[in-house]
């Protein structure tokens, strides 16, 4: 015993300052280099990959529980589970004011070279045109044969291809549809064949209606020529609104919405919205808004960005922050603060846009409500007309933050809406491009993890006992063979007590084993 003590301390002062200053260095580079990677895998993936590890793999092998086994057994139940929720409550819209491909995505790409659309974007807009402009009985027409393929192509230049051969049988209102969204360099280009294709599927619109009644092949057919005829008189009236004929756009938007009341699911109303704004036209507006900003209906950011647009347009052009904390608020102001208030809680991402503290991008073809894919779509097309309401982002910067204040934490339930889902930004970083020139907005932030947290504080921690022992080599070497004596003072009692107590014959055979 007393021979490993003094082999132990002998041991401990051969130790050089140099052998400390390599230990504790060394100890830091190995820390550093866990955090750069704990941070790096954190901002890519959202959790710690430690902690992922740690569950995932060390967990079981420690006799844990399952996490998939409750899910499992919920399903088997008939009771949904969180995958589930989490899925329905993360539905992807078509972003009603989304841009055309070759006259302006395209023009994009050609100006700067990157991309702004993602893959899983485009193949959720290819699964869109498969289901509003193809059918069942496609095969019957040869032109419409041709269109179905084409739209479950993944390469551009061979869907642009098949629209010309569809063309070349007789006109076809879908390939019109095609070339006008990809193959136009210009609007007014992608208006002309727009115009073709209203002609077309205005034809074939009359003669699906009169035959609709004769059997439901009839039926799935009329049913794709009212989705492709609508398509085309909103496209045509975003054409108009792009052109300056805005006055043309709103008349062609009303006819269109009182042609077909019942197909909502194009959300024209939110085009209307954007246009009468553009106008300046603020009592329709709030007429719309009065009937789309119903409970029963789903929400959007276009609906409560623009209701707090409205009520802020009221005060804003007299609004001060000093002259209202001594005073109060008054009724309208009160009114207008609310309305922010309740458009940030349904949607936290806008007011950073249109404030300009983040940059904005072209937005996404389909959006996430709630997300930063939703923020960025409304802030694109939205920010002229707060700008043109005086006062308004004033208002918006003194006010939105204090929705926060009125959201419990931790976000169990909401204040006015549903809380907030969590899975908004997985689908965000699928919808919009990578970090390279655009950061998803997050909300609620994550807290980083513990093992972030932990590694910080160890690799700063060796470092700087790295840097002492580099400084005072002599006097960190008394400190650590200190420390090193303190830390082995219990076992060395504890085998001093042992030793004590047990027969020195015996110890003596135990030391040999």
């Amino acid at each position: 015993m007393f021979g490993t003590e003094s082999s132990l301390s002998m041991f401990l002062n051969t130790l050089t300052p140099k052998f400390y200053v390599a230990l504790t260095g060394t100890s830091s580079l190995i820390s550093g280099l866990i955090l750069i990677f704990e941070w790096w895998y954190f901002r890519k993936y959202g959790t710690s990959f430690i902690e992922q590890v740690s569950v995932s793999h060390l967990r079981p092998l420690l006799g844990g529980v399952d996490s998939s086994s409750p899910s499992n057994s919920n399903t088997s139940n008939g009771e949904p589970d969180s995958n589930r929720q989490s899925v329905s409550e993360c539905k992807v819209w078509r972003n009603p004011l989304n841009l055309f491909r070759g006259a302006e995505y395209n023009r994009y790409t050609w100006v700067t070279g990157r991309e702004p659309l993602t893959y899983y974007d485009m193949n959720l807009s290819a699964q869109d045109h498969q289901t509003f402009f193809t059918c069942d009985s496609d095969h019957l027409r040869p032109a419409d044969a041709i269109m179905q393929k084409a739209w479950r192509e993944r390469n551009p230049q061979a869907r642009i291809s098949a629209a010309h051969e569809a063309l070349e049988l007789e006109d076809c209102a879908t390939a019109y549809i095609l070339l006008a969204e990809e193959e136009a360099t210009t609007i007014m280009e992608a208006e002309r064949l727009f115009k073709q294709a209203l002609k077309a599927g205005e034809g074939c619109y009359r003669r699906s209606q009169q035959l609709q009644h004769h059997g439901t092949q009839y039926e799935a057919q009329h049913r794709r020529d009212t989705n492709v005829l609508v398509y085309i008189k909103r496209r045509l009236a975003m054409c108009s609104r792009k052109l300056g004929r805005t006055r043309e756009a709103v008349k062609m938007m009303r006819d269109l919405m009182k042609e077909f009341p019942l197909l909502s699911m194009f959300n024209i109303h939110e085009n209307l919205l954007e246009s009468l704004l553009e106008l300046q036209n603020y009592a329709d507006v709030q007429a719309v808004l009065a009937k789309y900003d119903d409970i029963s209906l789903p929400k959007s950011a276009t609906i409560c960005y623009t209701a707090a647009l409205l009520k802020a347009r009221a005060v804003s052009d007299k609004f001060s922050p000093e002259a209202a904390s001594r005073r109060g608020l008054s009724t309208a102001e009160m009114n207008a603060v609310e309305a922010i208030h309740r458009a940030v809680e349904f949607n936290p991402h806008v007011p950073k846009y249109l404030l300009e503290m983040k940059s904005l991008i072209l937005p996404p073809e389909h959006i996430l409500k709630r997300g930063d894919s939703e923020a960025i779509a409304y802030a694109f097309f939205h920010l002229q007309h707060w700008k043109r309401v005086e006062g308004a982002l004033n208002l918006l910067h003194c006010t939105w933050e204090g929705t926060f204040r009125m959201i419990p934490y931790p976000l169990e339930k909401g204040h006015l809406f549903y809380p907030y889902p969590i899975c908004t930004e997985t689908a965000d970083r699928e919808l919009l491009p990578k970090a390279v020139f655009h950061e998803v907005s997050v909300y609620p932030k994550k807290e980083l993890p513990f093992f972030i947290l932990f590694t910080a504080g160890l690799c700063s921690f060796t470092a700087m006992l790295a840097l002492l022992t580099h400084q005072f080599p002599e006097l960190m070497g008394v400190f650590a063979k200190a420390f090193l004596s303190t830390l082995f003072a219990p076992l060395n009692f504890i085998m001093e007590k042992v030793e004590s107590i047990l027969p020195s014959s015996l110890w003596h055979q135990l030391t040999r084993i």
